[in-house]
């Protein structure tokens, strides 16, 4: 069930949040969506789910519209929690699971499962207002897959989580990428991207800057990173020609180099000077990518 968005605009009065975005959205993959603040993600997640209509364009999941009836095979984790505060997590996925068409036997089944994975089973009879940000957020997470939705939204997953609960989440999030669920997620993290996905968009006041397979997004960025450990001042390596940015770290030094024939000068120019502990060459980081494409709007 591949997701398509073909020039999808959204304007609200004279601001125009969406602007042409024309998407194909793999199946059974993490998809990953990326921008600052603004550029448009929570507005086109709504689109896709229905919530707001796009004022141009169409989006279409397995060549067919997405509407109310087809709600029971989404998920969706909002960016703002909704959770009541005042119900217990167990009536809270009993009366979510009922909206999405499930019987109660079978969302306490699903429910005790996952708080069983989550190491939370004690949380069931204990309300939203009683558990941490962090434990709410498990909640709101289980209460987004408790029916086994084909396509996910994920907006901003991670957020306000510790490490443990994060790799907790994202083992949840890998799973069901492999039971054969689509899934799409917004992150400003992009260590998570780069772990997660395959397919990535960058979104930058609306319109895709980058789009394609993260593999053959580093390939087309063309520049590399040299990562240098050496016994010695390294200071001169950024008067070299094509090296980008020089960075001095605790050991060495990080370079940007704008391919790899001037890594191999930069190679050439350590030679003879001292002892060198470590020279790598690395692919260029997202965050890299997402710095050159989206810079100084970024916050």
């Amino acid at each position: 069930m591949t997701l398509s968005l073909h020039n999808v605009t959204k304007r609200f009065g004279s601001f125009t949040a969406v602007d042409q975005l024309s998407l194909q959205i793999p199946e059974n993959q993490i998809f990953g969506f990326l921008g600052a603040n603004g550029a448009g993600k929570t507005t086109t997640f709504r689109m896709i789910l229905g919530l707001i209509d796009a004022s141009e364009g169409h989006i279409t999941w397995n060549n067919g519209a997405i509407n109310y009836s087809k709600s029971h095979l989404i998920g969706y984790l909002p960016e703002e929690r909704g959770l009541y505060p005042k119900l217990t997590v167990k009536d809270q996925l009993i009366y979510l699971g009922r909206l999405r068409g499930m019987n109660k036997s079978d969302i306490i089944k699903e429910l005790d499962g996952w708080l069983e994975r989550f190491n939370v089973p004690e949380y069931k009879n204990k309300k939203i207002e009683e558990l941490s940000k962090g434990n709410q957020q498990k909640i709101q997470f289980i209460s987004a897959v408790i029916h086994k939705p084909k396509l996910l939204i994920l907006d901003e997953p991670f957020s306000g989580l510790d490490p443990v609960n994060v790799e907790v989440l994202k083992k949840a999030v890998i799973n069901l990428k492999e039971s054969g669920t689509s899934i799409v997620f917004s992150s400003h993290r992009m260590d998570h991207v780069e772990e997660l996905c395959e397919h990535l968009c960058i979104l930058h006041k609306g319109q895709p800057v980058v789009h394609g397979g993260l593999k053959d997004i580093k390939r087309s960025f063309g520049k590399k990173n040299v990562v240098v450990h050496a016994d010695f001042d390294l200071n001169y390596l950024k008067d070299l020609p094509g090296v980008v940015t020089y960075k001095p770290s605790t050991e060495g030094c990080e370079l940007q180099v704008e391919s790899e024939q001037v890594a191999q000068d930069v190679f050439q120019a350590l030679s003879g000077k001292g002892f060198v502990r470590t020279f790598d060459l690395e692919e260029p980081s997202l965050n890299d990518i997402f710095i050159e494409k989206v810079g100084d709007s970024y916050e």
